[in-house]
């Protein structure tokens, strides 16, 4: 059976009953049925993954349907509360548009054009396998990369690659988006920061938020934590090109020239040492390097930062002492997303370097020192390779190289563990250093995260296997040989979640309910695609719940139990006092301390000590491209759901007033937007503003979807990600560098589209 891109998501609907929408996409029976919470309801703990934050929820189901769900108390990530994504998540598990069997690419069609067929799970795993092992044959096993993103990954791009063989195993939350404060964090501190940054919030006193955007990106305990600083009377400084929702809440609001951020830090640092301002005690006590350090920054005075960042000498020497004067209570936090314009390690560096000085880590009003909880790993044989998709703590090693390894294809050159994302698109082009022949993406939007989506194209369209892994109809999916429909977080379990925190907890993700359609669990799959491919030896757990409980056990409980908990909360030690307890110190680095001159980085050829590189300047009539994030949306993973739709259906672009008058740009106006290699995206609504600099337009990023399959998402607003057609890579970390793309604005009519609303009226009936 053929099936054209527009029919091949009705499959199997009528099995699971009509859908109806009241504030969110559900199924119900079309009779009338009794109030959900008037039925006996049951109480699920699970976890919420409409972000990486990954908070702990209690769903309220009853047969076959999530009616609600909210935070507990009892978990440190959401403590009772929920943003507007996770409260509108489970719309996701209902959305009529989900991928609802196994498809197979009709043989002849081309990628891209959603050509399928129906197939059975057995039939697509058999086809997935044949080839894989073929490929194998003919080129090793590193010839097949594996791309994740979400919790599931774990089996994807940590577990499976390392069965598999394959070094080529990448997430797009490390090289797109972490890796630079990750390893400027181990090259500094010895330490990651880690995904919960480690910020003690409730006991500081002085704030600044360098590009970091709280109250945009949601970060729930975060935003909890950082509401409740300022209602103790923190001061708050924020450091960005545009008045963000931060910006409208601080007391001060710099507004720094775009890619200048290094020169600010270096100029604070100046103005603490030359002024006898920085914690001299803790500097003696647990750093090296500062004398070099004090030499090198000696020449970075407000005065020359002024004429970089164009922030005033004296603002520079205002917020510098008030600094020092709420030391060690005062901090500047790192922002998760840090590949601005390519010399991101560095600049992260400068800033752990100024927290330092100010003897604030490992101090209450800090930075508290994140632990991992105890859990110990299901008894497998040696894995092949060493997972490394989601390291920074340097070069990737494998426990054991069998005959014919090859090391990773971005060219292993990076001193982050993890491989880069966005270097493993050229091999699949080029054959070179040697060829990639084939590609797993879960979880992952390729054409929303990888830079220069046209290249990504090419690659795709010469593999010999592209397998996606999803849960809606992505515009990437459409180019797979083979897709495979995931069951959604309510309808699963994932491997245990262990998060490093002040205090050290495990989360638990269970069912809340069957999956709906013929969709599966991604440990299921991996079971049976592990099972296809003669690696039976690495799944021996005969089903997931026992691989829960033998992982339980080694903290003392069983999954009964934890079903019960959902959350194991273990003891920590958060400050420098609980080590020294202990007659030790935290930090891993190989002097032992916070080193503020980098051996390690000179050894390996780099800057021991943060450099500063003057931004490149935009083309004439361009405007410098900045992105950033919506507070009801994820990435571009929610913009098929109806609740959240409702209330951000698409994105504008903010364009500084004044330029928008010149340009003849007034209020409800649509423009294109055309980047400086001719990438056209829109119509999207212009936003004219005062609270944008004049040389950068912003717009939030996960809009401008080309998926015909998602009918809400499909053809919204303007995609940032297909505009980033360059990137600028950081030699050190491997992260890309997006800042350094540019647009120019062009009028353009209103798009015909129907709104949101009238899509789900006419769901209803």
């Amino acid at each position: 059976m053929k099936l054209e891109r527009r029919s091949f998501l009705k499959l199997s609907a009528a099995a699971v009953g009509a859908v109806s929408v009241g504030g969110a996409a559900t199924l119900v029976s079309r009779a009338k049925a009794a109030p959900w919470y008037t039925q006996e309801v049951r109480q699920v703990f699970s976890i919420c993954e409409n972000c990486f934050w990954r908070c702990g929820i209690k769903a309220s189901v009853v047969g076959n349907r999530v009616y609600k769900v909210e935070g507990y108390k009892e978990n440190p990530k959401s403590r009772g509360m929920l943003c507007p994504r996770g409260q509108g998540a489970p719309a996701q598990t209902y959305d009529p548009d989900r991928l609802k069997k196994p498809l197979i690419r009709v043989e002849g069609s081309e990628r891209g054009a959603g050509q399928y067929r129906e197939a059975t799970w057995e039939e697509a795993l058999d086809y997935i396998a044949k080839k894989m092992l073929s490929l194998k044959e003919q080129y090793g096993p590193e010839s097949i990369a594996f791309f994740g993103h979400g919790t599931g990954d774990s089996w994807f791009v940590d577990f499976l690659p390392a069965a598999w063989g394959s070094p080529n195993a990448a997430k797009p939350s490390v090289s797109l988006c972490t890796a630079p404060r990750e390893v400027a964090a181990q090259y500094t501190f010895g330490r990651a920061i880690g995904g919960h940054e480690p910020i003690d919030w409730p006991n500081t006193r002085y704030i600044v938020l360098i590009g970091h955007h709280i109250g945009e990106d949601t970060h729930n305990t975060q935003l909890q934590d950082w509401s409740q600083a300022r209602k103790n009377g923190a001061k708050l400084v924020v450091v960005d090109p545009r008045f963000s929702t931060a910006a409208a809440k601080a007391d001060r609001w710099l507004p720094i020239k775009p890619g200048t951020d290094t020169a600010l830090l270096l100029a604070w640092m100046h103005v603490l040492i030359a002024e006898n301002l920085y914690d001299k005690a803790y500097v003696q006590k647990y750093t090296v390097g500062f004398e070099q350090l004090a030499a090198h920054v000696k020449p970075y005075t407000p005065e020359w930062a002024e004429k970089e960042t164009e922030i005033p000498a004296q603002v520079i020497r205002e917020v510098a002492r008030e600094m020092a004067r709420h030391k060690p209570k005062a901090v500047l936090p790192p922002t998760r997303h840090t590949v601005w314009y390519g010399n991101d390690t560095q600049r992260m560096r400068a800033l752990y370097i100024l927290n330092a000085l100010l003897g604030n880590y490992g101090r209450e009003g800090g930075f508290y020192i994140a632990m991992p909880p105890y859990l110990e790993k299901y008894p497998t044989p040696p894995l092949p390779l060493e997972p490394n998709a989601g390291g920074c703590s340097g070069p990737a090693k494998a426990e054991s190289e069998p005959e014919g390894y090859k090391p990773r294809a971005d060219k292993g050159k990076f001193l982050a563990k993890s491989t880069a994302i966005q270097e493993l698109i050229e091999p699949m082009i080029t054959g070179k250093p040697y060829p990639i022949q084939g590609l797993f993406a879960y979880g992952i939007n390729l054409f929303h995260a990888i830079p220069n989506v046209p290249r990504t194209k090419e690659a795709l369209s010469k593999l010999d296997l592209y397998v996606a892994i999803d849960v809606l109809p992505q515009e990437h999916v459409m180019w797979a040989d083979v897709i495979l429909p995931e069951a959604t977080y309510l309808e699963r379990y994932d491997d245990l979640v262990a998060v490093a925190h002040k205090t050290p907890f495990i989360e638990l993700r269970m069912p809340a309910h069957e999956p709906l359609w013929d969709t599966k669990p991604g440990w299921w799959i991996a079971k049976e695609l592990g099972k296809r491919l003669g690696l039976e030896q690495f799944f021996p757990w005969k089903d997931i719940e026992e691989y829960l409980d033998t992982r339980l056990q080694s903290v003392g409980l069983d999954l009964e139990t934890m079903k019960q908990m959902g959350t194991m909360v273990q003891n920590g030690k958060p400050w420098l006092t609980d080590w020294e307890k202990e007659n030790t110190l935290p930090f891993g680095t190989l002097s032992g301390k916070i080193e503020l001159y980098s051996e390690a980085l000179a050894k390996a050829g780099f800057d021991p000590l943060p450099v500063y590189e003057p931004p490149e300047a935009a083309p004439e009539g361009f405007y410098r491209l900045l992105y950033g994030r919506s507070p009801v949306h994820t990435f571009a993973r929610t913009q098929n759901n109806p609740v959240l739709m409702e209330m951000e259906p698409s994105n504008s672009v903010w364009l500084n007033a004044e330029e928008a008058q010149r340009l003849g740009f007034k209020a409800g106006d649509y423009a294109y937007l055309v980047n400086q290699d001719g990438v056209r995206e829109g119509p999207v609504r212009v936003k004219a503003t005062q609270r944008i600099r004049k040389d950068a337009v912003y717009i939030t990023h996960g809009f401008g979807h080309k998926a015909k399959g998602m009918s809400l998402a499909n053809g919204r607003g303007a995609s940032d990600s297909y505009l980033q057609t360059r990137y600028t890579l950081d030699p050190i970390s491997g992260g890309a560098g997006l800042r350094n793309n540019y647009v120019k604005l062009e009028k353009a009519p209103a798009p015909r589209l129907k709104s949101v609303v009238q899509i789900l009226k006419e769901r209803r009936a």
